[in-house]
C-alpha cells in the first residue's frame, strides 16, 4: 500500500529537520564566533521551551504537571549528544559530521540488541561488517580523513543518541517526555559552559542556535513523532538512511563544502551495510520450554 501524501510530506519535513541540524551548528562555529558549549545550552533551551509549547497547547490545562517528564539519565545521554555534537562540529564537515553521528547511533542500537540476545542472519552480520569496514575507511589516516577528536566526539554523541532513542522506545508520550529532558539537560549544559569558559555569544550564532533547537529540534521532533506510528518498523528506519545525504548536499550548497572519494566509498559503505542490516529481519528466538516444578 503506497504512503498517504500527508505521511510522506511530513516525514520528509523530520528528515529535513534532522539534516538540518547539522548544517546549524556547523554553519554558526565555523561562520559566528559563537563557542560550541554556549550553542548547546541555547539549543537545549530553546528546545525544551519550544518542545513544552507545543506539549502545553495537546493537553487540557488541568493535567499539566508542574514537575518535568522524563529522567535525568535519558538528559545526561541527551546532553552527551548534543554538546558532543556541537564541539565535534569544530572541525568535522557537515556531511562527514552527519555520517559519523548516524552511523554510531545505528551501531549502538545494533550492538545493544545483540547484547540483549537477538540473533543475526547472515546477511545481517554482512551488512553490519559492512557498515565498520565503511566506518575503518573514513577514519583511516589520510590527507581527506577527518580529525580524530572531532571524530571521536561525533561517534560519541552518536551513542548517546542511541542509548536515548532506546531508553524512549514505546514511551507514551514522547513530546511531554523528550520536553522534560530537554528541560532536565539545560541544567547540565550550564555546567559545560562554566567549565569551558571563555563564552563567546555572537547574534548570528544566538539565532542559529535558537533555530537549531527551537525549528531543527523542536519542530522536527513534534512533526516525526506525529507521523512515526502512521509508519511501518522497516519504514521508519530505513527513511532515516536519508539524513547523512541531505546534510551532504546542504553542505556542498550552503557552505561550498567538497564531497571527497573517500567519503562517498565510506558513506555507501556505511549506509549501505546499514541498510541491509534493516531489511533482513533477525532469526526468531525459540521459546524456551516450561518445565513443570
Amino acid at each position: 500500500m503506497p504512503i498517504p501524501f500527508r505521511v510522506l510530506m511530513f516525514t520528509s519535513l523530520a528528515m529535513l529537520a534532522f539534516a538540518a541540524n547539522s548544517l546549524l551548528n556547523r554553519i554558526a562555529l565555523s561562520e559566528t564566533d559563537i563557542d560550541p558549549a554556549s550553542f548547546t545550552l541555547i539549543r537545549l533551551a530553546s528546545g525544551a521551551v519550544l518542545l513544552w509549547l507545543l506539549h502545553a497547547l495537546n493537553t487540557p490545562a488541568h493535567t499539566l504537571s508542574a514537575r518535568p517528564a522524563g529522567s535525568w539519565i535519558s538528559a545526561f545521554s541527551l546532553f552527551i549528544y548534543a554538546a558532543g555534537f556541537s564541539f565535534a562540529y569544530l572541525s568535522l564537515t557537515a556531511a562527514t559530521g552527519a555520517l559519523l553521528l548516524f552511523a554510531a547511533v545505528q551501531i549502538t542500537m545494533m550492538a545493544v540488541a545483540l547484547w540483549r540476545g537477538e540473533r543475526m542472519t547472515i546477511w545481517q552480520l554482512a551488512g553490519f561488517v559492512l557498515a565498520l569496514a565503511g566506518l575503518v575507511v573514513l577514519l583511516l589516516p589520510g590527507v581527506s580523513a577527518p580529525s580524530w577528536q572531532g571524530a571521536i566526539l561525533m561517534l560519541t554523541a552518536g551513542g548517546a543518541w542511541g542509548i536515548y532513542t532506546l531508553r524512549g522506545k514505546g514511551a507514551k508520550d514522547p513530546l511531554q517526555i523528550t520536553a522534560g529532558n530537554f528541560l532536565r539537560a539545560v541544567p547540565m549544559a550550564v555546567v559545560c559552559c562554566l567549565i569551558a569558559g571563555g563564552t563567546h555569544l555572537d547574534r548570528l550564532g544566538v539565532i542559529y542556535a535558537i533555530l537549531s533547537g527551537g525549528i531543527a529540534s523542536g519542530v522536527g521532533y513534534a512533526v516525526w513523532y506525529s507521523v512515526l506510528p502512521l509508519l511501518t518498523a522497516m519504514s521508519a528506519a530505513t527513511v532515516q538512511l536519508s539524513v547523512p545525504v541531505l546534510a551532504a548536499m546542504g553542505g556542498v550548497i550552503f557552505l561550498s563544502e567538497s564531497v571527497s572519494t573517500r567519503l562517498l566509498i565510506a558513506s555507501a559503505a556505511i549506509l549501505g551495510g546499514i541498510a541491509v542490516v534493516l531489511w533482513f529481519k533477525p532469526v526468531p528466538q525459540p521459546e524456551q520450554s516450561r518445565g513443570r516444578q
